[in-house]
């Protein structure tokens, strides 16, 4: 595909629209818009325009669509495959500006949000308001827009699912600047094609979403987390099917191992509550009640024991909670600051396959002779598994990195997994995706943006 280069009469026509403190355009384009969190991709936008309304998108994305002209849509920058670079250089929107909560419906249970709005952000106010935003990705400082636009999980997503469950509706730019509304604040809706799924997940590549309504539900008033240690991680995450199994539900229920907490540890300049043991669980409950919490951690804390845990650490104050939780959020950055380039493997397996999978990239690790860590959310089988460089020569590591992620993705695929849980493909995973899929599936993948986006114009050389 072969895309116009912008020229001064383009700016022109980007700073009339929105001003000249709004467009950074050649050497005044910070670096940070050149990659994006993790992946090795790299790529400067032409311009980067910071747009504050639906109409300045539905303006940029009609000129853009009349001129042949890439646009990559941003939030904060905080993927990890690269889904936000601009790889064909062009216009990057970025909805830093785009930040409102618009609305709390507190009779319907929904808010309404611009994209830029971040996670903590929204998590925050609607919890003043006492309500529930369920979907919780490790990564608070990422935008509404850009988890609805991978349908972000995270640690909740055992009891509550992730972002495309708590998408209501949408208002879409489209990739020829016509605006749709998708969805709304009804409950039920058979109304033909389900477009605003299509949309979740699509990763920027099908449209620009620049509203959001967002359902919510009302706010546990009593939480707690058990930190269970076990003698090493096999032991540890076998034991999460008879978690699952059992009536007691936990919201979360996550896996560590104790070189990752004390990477945290020494990145925080914070103690762990315990490191002794080899591998962690840690679980959380939400309820209404100590009574009901009572009911749902005692028996799981018999399973675990029975499973060969050597303790139940209950934590059950705030000041317990954030420890645990400060470390557990730090944990990817604390693995990059531990080595000198790392990849991320986040592929998803049925939950009685987690520990077959997790055996084997350890396995990996002595094959390739190549540090691997992981963590992970080990109650719905997406786990997060972390090739570091360390001190490898650059060819020397990108033999061993493409090793270790094929095998990976290959032995995913044998479980019966797919390729991501919750980070997208952007561009870094194509590969391993069209391998997953085959031919036919990525075809009707095609199709699908070919119909929204005939030109390819919107975020082009992602996904499929």
């Amino acid at each position: 595909m072969t895309y116009k280069k912008l020229d001064e009469k383009d700016i022109d026509f980007l700073v009339s629209l929105c001003g000249t403190k709004r467009v950074f355009s050649g050497k005044e384009v910070p670096e940070i818009y050149s990659r994006d969190e993790l992946s090795m991709v790299r790529s400067y936008p032409e311009v980067v325009v910071e747009v504050l309304t639906t109409e300045e998108v539905s303006q940029i994305m009609k000129y853009a669509y009349d001129n042949n002209i890439p646009v990559t849509p941003r939030g904060q920058g905080t993927g990890l495959v690269g889904g936000s670079v601009a790889l064909y250089g062009g216009i990057m929107l970025s909805t830093v500006r785009m930040n409102k909560i618009l609305e709390l419906d507190d009779e319907n249970l929904t808010i309404t949000v611009e994209p830029g709005v971040l996670l903590m952000e929204l998590s925050a106010y609607v919890e003043r308001h006492d309500f529930l935003y369920p979907p919780d990705p490790g990564e608070k400082s990422a935008t509404i827009g850009g988890n609805i636009s991978t349908n972000a999980g995270g640690m909740r997503a055992v009891k509550y699912g992730v972002t495309r469950d708590y998408v209501r509706g949408l208002e879409v730019v489209l990739p020829h600047g016509e605006v749709i509304q998708l969805g709304g604040k009804n409950v039920k809706n058979s109304s033909g094609y389900s477009l605003k799924e299509l949309i979740v997940g699509s990763e920027g590549t099908l449209g620009f979403v620049t509203k959001a309504i967002l359902r919510l539900l009302p706010l546990p008033k009593k939480a707690l987390s058990l930190l269970i240690p076990f003698s090493d991680l096999g032991q540890a995450i076998e034991t999460v099917p008879k978690i699952i199994k059992s009536k007691s539900i936990p919201t979360a229920v996550e896996f560590m191992e104790r070189e990752v907490i004390l990477a945290a540890e020494e990145f925080l300049g914070k103690k762990f509550p315990d490191t002794s043991a080899d591998a962690y669980l840690l679980l959380t409950f939400d309820g209404n009640s100590n009574e009901e919490l009572e009911k749902a951690y005692e028996r799981i804390a018999h399973i675990c024991l029975d499973a060969g845990a050597h303790d139940v650490y209950i934590s059950n104050t705030p000041e317990r909670q954030q420890s645990i939780w400060s470390a557990r959020g730090a944990f990817l950055e604390a693995i990059k600051a531990s080595t000198t380039e790392m990849d991320e493997c986040d592929v998803v397996v049925p939950r009685n396959k987690i520990a077959e999978f997790v055996k084997f990239s350890r396995g990996l690790q002595d094959k390739l002779n190549v540090r691997i860590q992981s963590f992970g959310h080990a109650g719905d089988g997406n786990l997060h598994i972390y090739v570091l460089r360390d001190t490898l020569a650059k060819e020397e590591w990108e033999n061993k990195l493409e090793a270790a992620m094929q095998s990976m993705y290959d032995k995913a695929a044998e479980l019966g997994g797919q390729v991501s849980g919750e980070h997208g493909i952007g561009h870094a995973k194509q590969p391993y995706l069209a391998c997953s899929l085959g031919t036919e599936h990525i075809g009707l993948l095609r199709n699908i943006k070919k119909t929204f986006d005939p030109k390819n114009i919107l975020n082009p050389g992602k996904v499929c």
